[in-house]
């Protein structure tokens, strides 16, 4: 089933190329007018604002926090009730080292707060948690799909193997435009979108 959006397009894959295409317009956009600054760092406002952001084109529920239970295979995310709890805790959680940050963006990843596209926005929200905090950022060209996945999966109970693999792609190009280009790239290409380079739209 086609998810509801602003575009009427009743067809699964027209879809997922349009969502690409349009939101790898926004984060270019999001990049360029530094409207990046604007998202408060390691806060559930600050991941709305970047969900909103790049998808409010496209879905109607860009930045609301979803009203249905959601499953991944056989992991079940937060559950609602739970939900609004859970996001104060997070906002509360500490960031001032590495392994704080992926400590909080592994809860944030078990809230899936969003109806959709939880991961890559939440992915924007990590780096710049990195970013301001330790002044490094992750080159997600170095972070092999399987192995992220897995170790996501795994993170839920225990998050070793997350932040080793993170930790062996930091770098310190921070502000660097070619490589968050091609980090969004990396991004979509886990969750199955390729058919564009952020660079080229």
């Amino acid at each position: 089933m086609t998810l509801d959006n602003k575009l009427n397009i009743t067809n699964q894959v027209e879809l997922s190329k349009a969502e690409e295409k349009i939101s790898k317009k926004k984060v270019r956009q999001f990049f360029d007018s530094n409207d990046i600054a604007r998202a408060e760092v390691g806060t559930f406002a600050g991941l709305t604002f970047i969900h909103t952001y790049l998808f409010e084109e496209i879905y109607d529920f860009a930045g609301k926090i979803r009203d249905v239970n959601i499953a991944k295979g056989n992991f079940r995310f937060a559950p609602l009730m739970y939900l609004q709890q859970s996001l104060e805790h997070i906002d509360s959680m500490p960031q001032g080292s590495f392994d704080q940050i992926i400590e909080k963006y592994v809860e944030m990843n078990i809230a899936h707060p969003f109806r959709e596209v939880n991961g890559r926005t939440t992915r924007i929200w990590l780096d710049l948690m990195l970013k301001k905090e330790i002044k490094q950022v992750i080159d997600w060209n170095l972070v092999d799909k399987k192995e992220y996945l897995s170790a996501m999966e795994r993170s839920v109970v225990k998050d070793i193997e997350i932040k080793v693999l993170l930790k062996q792609a930091l770098t310190d190009q921070i502000n660097d435009r070619a490589l968050f280009m091609k980090g969004i790239d990396v991004s979509y290409f886990y969750e199955g979108y390729s058919e564009f380079k952020t660079e080229e739209l």
